[in-house]
């Protein structure tokens, strides 16, 4: 059953999202070829426990830290191990944060100084396609119309979508309903409603969208051995339309890169 929130509760959950946004923002500054998972997990775990919050994703599901790291071929749920970052690399980093009782969660994937052309567009593409995706997530549409739309810009690249991963409602509950996928049929699935909020998260494959788990029960990788990226946004339906509670921006001020992509998706000016 989906949760609806009150403007009240959608206030108590930006916060909660921009700690995370502020920690992927500490990260970036952080991530770069020599430097281990390990060493920014702990970095990420100080940093929210300072912000007044509580690391979302450590001990859930027996999940044993604080960061989601998945570099290149793997998919998501990657543990963080000690194997330094090469240039080259490709890492996403999920990371979840619980304050006032209603969880943060949100991704990106970052570039490790500097990749491949190839590479380097399937994380454009990707992230690209969280927006397109967002775009529909407003009153009069349904889930079907948001995985539409990701899967077919996605597919039209070349790129395969990851099926058996999907976003999901977001609340007092890491995971609430609905299922968020990022494929689908346009006008199918759960109608969205005024004060629905959803992580939406494309997972997209550089080759085939088959995935395989490793040994560990909780790294996923592509089939082929191909890169994949990942990028989350948490959204809330107000006034009709999407509104970001979460944000790129601390990452890019860190990067120094300038970047408007998320205006559109404002009714209120963000104070950094």
């Amino acid at each position: 059953m989906v949760k609806i929130k009150t403007s009240e509760e959608i206030e108590l959950m930006r916060e909660s999202a921009l700690v995370v946004s502020k920690t992927l923002g500490m990260l970036a500054s952080e991530i770069k070829p020599g430097v281990n998972a390990l060493y920014l997990d702990k970095l990420a775990e100080d940093y929210i426990r300072e912000q007044g919050a509580e690391p979302g994703f450590l001990g859930m599901y027996d999940f044993p830290n604080t960061l989601n790291m998945s570099p290149n071929a793997q998919v998501v749920h990657g543990i963080p191990n000690k194997e330094p970052l090469k240039e080259g690399d490709i890492l996403s980093v999920d990371c979840g944060a619980l304050k006032n009782g209603y969880y943060g969660d949100h991704a990106y994937t970052f570039p490790i100084g500097e990749i491949d052309p190839e590479t380097e567009k399937l994380l454009r593409v990707t992230k690209e396609s969280l927006y397109i995706g967002i775009r529909e997530f407003k009153i009069g549409n349904r889930v079907g119309d948001v995985g539409y739309a990701i899967q077919n810009y996605c597919e039209g690249h070349g790129y395969g979508v990851v099926r058996e991963l999907v976003g999901h409602g977001l609340g007092k509950k890491l995971h609430e309903a609905p299922e968020m996928p990022n494929y689908g049929k346009r006008g199918r699935g759960k109608k969205f409603l005024e004060g629905m909020v959803v992580a939406i998260e494309p997972m997209i494959n550089g080759g085939t969208r088959r995935i395989k788990q490793l040994k560990d029960g909780w790294t996923i990788l592509t089939a082929d051995g191909k890169p994949s990226a990942h990028f989350e946004h948490n959204v809330a339906i107000v006034n009709g339309k999407p509104e970001l509670l979460s944000t790129f921006q601390y990452i890019y001020e860190a990067l120094g890169v300038d970047s408007d992509e998320e205006n559109e998706f404002r009714q209120s000016k963000l104070v950094l």
